[in-house]
Order: structure tokens, then C-alpha cells, then sequence
């Protein structure tokens, strides 16, 4: 799958807005030099912090290089599954933010993690710290000063994406309200999201179904056929008598 599944990546706080602004300028049809020069003109004055102030070139420089990674200029094996979730942006912009965090979960899998770690420490208590998140990301990615750091930056995403909550005490989160995921396609995308941040890129319908990396949302309940026959991409492989293995196609990674 490459060395996207080992990188960290993100160095900066990603707000919502600016992924949707990659998007748009995408579906607006514009070339990638000239998506470029718009997104640095966009965040020219806009902070991490969603506050407005000038910010550094090399600043915005790293911001700009991680949206046209995401959108515009993703790994090859990524551009189908890129293509799709535009199209769903095109459709059905309700299912935004679940597009997006299915798009940066697969071009950037440490987001994906970072994911994950969060939504299990929430399945087991109501409140989740930085460092309980740092130290189980840890144990994946060794224990170096970035992976604290980086993780900073996804956690503070997640609260300027709306699904983590600050608590009343500095470093410690809480779960915001669950969205629903009405549109059979984007809950597709987002279990092919999962399937992409793999590195093995499968795995059971019941992990895809219920993965703590998907802890804002609330996902329909699929077959595994139902997905295959939906997205070109997958495919069904059956074990046993009821559990179901989706894999990608190997023309997609």
C-alpha cells in the first residue's frame, strides 16, 4: 500500500472549512496550480484556531501541501475512491463532514488512528485526555516526541470538526453529538475509507460496522454483498457461516 500507512504527516490543525474549500474549488473544475494559489490566498488570514491574523508562509505552505494531498493530488491508488467522495460532495452536500473525514482518513491513515484510539477510550469512559490518546498511539507508532505533537494537532481538528467537545479541564474531551449517516453511498465511502487507512486493506464487516475510528457518526447497518454491489472497488470474500471479509479490489492499492 506504500508508505502513507507509516507517515504521520499532519503538522497542523486541519479545520473543516478549508477541506471543504479544496473541494469546492475542485468540483469548481479548477486546475491544481490554480487550486493552489486560491488556497493560499484563503488561509492567507486565517489561523489554526479558526481566528483571523496573517500566518506564515512555511505555515500555510504545510496547510496547503496536506488539502492538495487530500484532494487534489492524492496517491494514484486513491484517485477512484477520491473521484467518488466528490461525487457525493456534489450530491449530497449534507454528508460533508463524513466525505471529508473519509478522505483524510485514507490519504493520511495517522488521522485514521488517531481516530480510532479516541473513539475506543470513549467507548469505555465519557471523558478522553491527550495523553491517554498520545500514549496508546504510541505503542503503534513508537515513542517519539511527534507522534504527541501531531496528535495535538488531529485532537484540536476534531473539536474544530464539532465531534470532540473541550471539557471543563484543559486536555480532556468529550463526545459531541453523533451524526447520521443517511446516504447509503457516503457509508460506503467511509467503510472504504477504513479499508484504504488498512494497510492490509480488508477487513470483517462487523470491524468495519462498528470501528471506534468512526466514533462521530452513526452508521447504517449493511450486508456485505449490499456494499459489493455499490462500490466497484470491494469485494466480498465469506468464512464460516455468517461472517463476511471486504477487501479492495487489488487494481485499487
Amino acid at each position: 500500500m506504500g508508505k502513507r500507512h507509516e507517515a504521520i504527516g499532519i503538522k497542523q490543525a486541519i479545520r473543516f472549512e478549508w477541506m471543504q474549500k479544496a473541494a469546492n474549488l475542485l468540483l469548481a473544475g479548477l486546475d491544481a496550480k490554480t487550486v493552489r494559489q486560491e488556497l493560499h490566498e484563503f488561509l492567507s488570514g486565517r489561523m489554526g484556531s479558526g481566528s483571523e491574523g496573517e500566518r506564515g508562509a512555511t505555515s500555510r505552505t504545510q496547510v496547503v501541501n496536506i488539502l492538495m494531498k487530500i484532494w487534489v493530488t492524492p496517491d494514484s491508488e486513491l484517485v477512484p475512491f477520491r473521484d467518488a467522495s466528490l461525487a457525493i460532495l456534489r450530491d449530497n452536500p449534507s454528508m460533508s463532514l463524513p466525505i471529508h473525514w473519509g478522505m483524510i482518513s485514507a490519504v493520511y491513515p495517522f488521522w485514521f488512528n488517531v481516530a480510532r484510539q479516541t473513539g475506543r477510550l470513549l467507548s469505555l469512559q465519557d471523558q478522553v485526555t491527550q495523553m491517554q490518546i498520545s500514549g496508546r498511539l504510541k505503542e503503534q507508532y513508537g515513542d517519539r516526541q511527534t507522534v504527541s505533537r501531531y496528535a495535538r494537532y488531529v485532537i484540536r481538528s476534531f473539536v474544530a470538526w464539532g465531534v470532540l467537545k473541550d471539557s471543563e479541564s484543559k486536555g480532556c474531551y468529550e463526545k459531541a453529538v453523533s451524526i447520521n449517516i443517511t446516504d447509503a453511498k457516503a457509508a460506503i465511502l467511509i467503510f472504504e475509507s477504513a479499508l484504504q487507512a488498512n494497510p492490509d486493506a480488508k477487513g470483517t464487516l462487523g470491524m468495519l460496522q462498528n470501528n471506534p475510528a468512526f466514533f462521530p457518526f452513526q452508521i447504517p447497518v449493511m450486508s456485505g454483498d449490499f456494499v459489493s454491489q455499490r462500490c466497484e472497488r470491494i469485494e466480498v470474500v465469506r468464512y464460516g457461516l455468517n461472517d463476511e471479509l471486504l477487501k479492495l479490489k487489488s487494481t485499487c492499492y
